[in-house]
């Protein structure tokens, strides 16, 4: 028997550092890494030892013979990675395999004093960063957040429907109460304090603050009510707080979704899902109420180029494939499309799409009965066509344009960064220019994550870059290039707590789950997230909040 991975791996590589038999690829010595969608076991390497999945801070590694479902295709997808690979030479001796040198990329001296960090952000890079910084140093680090609660895009971007995913919170959580870390949370840098000012008091600072808006489409009419970005009806159905319950409303039979990415296969999932399958999961009380009365039946998902360039990973792929109760479409109107499906190699992303129902879809007509996602590609939206809201949505098509109506539509064609006060910013890659993670013109100033390279990459790939940024900063230390905090340790708390009232420290953080949790248990869910800010601040003081919407 081997192992296998499946859809909901992060490509952190924790399981590849536990292997004893070195079966786990790509490794991240191997050019490979960061750019396959998800790790692979080798069922030929594999003898079965469990270390892997034991490691796995997403539960994304099973024993072949225990997959069912959708999750047995994942036996073949593995094997499929190592199809074409060359098998590596037996060591020699009684290793299972061959050991590399020792290699120590870093150098902290002995005597290396502690050093006051900054962490802006909470997400999956900060806290990586945090982690790096946390096991390996005696650095102090103080972690801070704009919102009252920690989490970043594992709470408020994972869909509900993935809790395996979410479990890596459960690996950044133990970090919230080290004895060397101090959280402002509900503290924002531009607003409450300024970038110069953090900096004075701390050695170093690393803005981990993600790309928190959705690119636009740049077409006639996107701003019409019922045209929003993805980004936003994600973070609805997550109960994030700078969202209004009542931003998304379901009463159009379709719906178009423009990007083929894994944030528009999210989408279009969590519109077809069964409410009553979404009611097991921590989705926000009022998106599952509009989702109940929802009247969608058809969402059209948008790509401008063919099945070969999907945007999304084949694992998101194959999950969409086995929704209960929706039809899976691919619209015939491109000649293009079936002959590349037809004739995609095993496993191409188009192959996937082989055994997926065609049709050359009349538009005219309303959308037929039952519930289906239809993939259009070759097709992109040049206007948004409606008064006082949408109407329709104006496409290429293979001779000319052509209008599909809906009522709705979500723009998934990608996150974007924003400024941050007192940091350069690069309009044009929505990132803060830097070498190596060293903010340009700035020393003791740091980016990490999709702030620092763009909006690329899963939960995973901050490991590596929070490691290179992380590496940076101390090698600065160690050389003398990191300018000297002005201010005294505790004197960063003081200004936090005059400039917000309502700062949230750990203690504060953990009422918060607790309280989660219990409203979760009550209703016979995981958790019911607080979806305002003074529910979560009320929650923090050991008060009973208010309703999530």
């Amino acid at each position: 028997m081997t192992y296998a991975i499946t859809q909901t791996c992060c490509s952190d590589a924790t399981c590849v550092a536990v292997c004893p038999v070195n079966c786990i690829h790509p490794t991240p010595e191997e050019r490979e890494f960061g750019s396959t969608e998800m790790l692979h076991v080798d069922p030929a390497t594999c003898i079965d030892c469990g270390a892997c999945a034991d490691a796995c801070p997403v539960d994304a590694i099973f024993p072949v013979d225990s997959l069912f479902g959708a999750q047995k295709e994942y036996a073949a997808v593995n094997a499929a990675y190592f199809a074409d690979r060359p098998a590596a030479p037996a060591p020699a001796g009684p290793n299972f395999h061959a050991w590399g040198e020792p290699s120590f990329t870093r150098g902290v001296p002995s005597d290396f004093a502690p050093i006051r960090v900054a962490v802006v952000g909470t997400g999956p890079a900060g806290m990586y960063a945090a982690e790096d910084l946390l096991l390996h140093t005696n650095a102090e680090v103080t972690l801070i957040d704009r919102l009252p609660v920690a989490g970043g895009l594992v709470r408020y971007g994972v869909a509900p429907d993935h809790p395996a995913t979410k479990g890596v919170g459960k690996t950044f959580a133990r970090l919230h109460s080290h004895p060397r870390v101090r959280m402002q949370l509900g503290l924002q840098v531009g607003k409450d304090i300024t970038a110069g000012e953090l900096a004075a008091h701390h050695d170093a600072v690393i803005y981990a603050v993600g790309a928190s808006t959705g690119r636009r489409l740049g077409i006639p009419g996107e701003d019409l009510p019922g045209s929003i970005p993805a980004t936003s009806f994600v973070s609805w159905y997550n109960a994030h707080p700078e969202v209004e319950p009542e931003a998304v409303r379901l009463s159009t039979e379709r719906v178009v979704v423009a990007g083929n990415g894994n944030v528009a296969l999210d989408v279009a999932r969590i519109l077809m899902a069964d409410p009553a399958a979404l009611a097991r999961t921590d989705i926000a009380d009022h998106a599952l109420a509009v989702l109940r009365d929802s009247k969608v039946r058809e969402v059209v998902v948008l790509g401008r180029r063919g099945p070969e360039d999907m945007a999304c990973t084949a694992s998101e792929l194959l999950a969409l494939k086995h929704l209960p109760g929706v039809e899976l479409i691919v619209d015939d109107h491109d000649p293009r499309t079936g002959a590349r499906i037809d004739g995609a190699a095993p496993g191409e992303k188009a192959a996937l799409l082989r055994d997926v129902a065609r049709e050359r879809t009349d538009w005219s007509r309303p959308p037929a009965a039952g519930r289906r996602i239809v993939f259009r590609f070759h097709s992109a939206p040049v206007e948004v066509l409606g008064e006082g809201g949408v109407a329709a949505v104006r496409v290429t098509a293979a001779a000319g344009e052509q209008d599909i109506p809906a009522g709705l539509l979500l723009r998934a064609v990608g996150y974007r960064g924003v400024p941050v006060p007192g940091l350069p910013f690069d309009d044009t890659t929505g990132t803060v220019p830097h070498e190596d993670g060293r903010v340009t013109g700035m020393p003791g100033t740091y980016v990490v994550g999709w702030i620092k390279r763009g909006p690329s990459g899963g939960i995973g790939a901050n490991r590596t870059c929070a490691a290179e940024t992380v590496g940076a900063l101390l090698a600065d230390a160690v050389a003398g290039r990191l300018p000297s905090p002005a201010q005294p340790p505790k004197a960063f708390r003081r200004l936090a707590r005059q400039r917000s009232r309502h700062v949230v420290d750990a203690r504060g953080l953990a009422a918060i789950d607790r309280a989660e949790l219990a409203r979760g248990r009550a209703l016979g869910r995981p958790r019911v997230k607080f979806g305002t800010v003074p529910a979560l601040i009320a929650a923090a003081k050991g008060g009973r909040g208010r309703s999530s919407s």
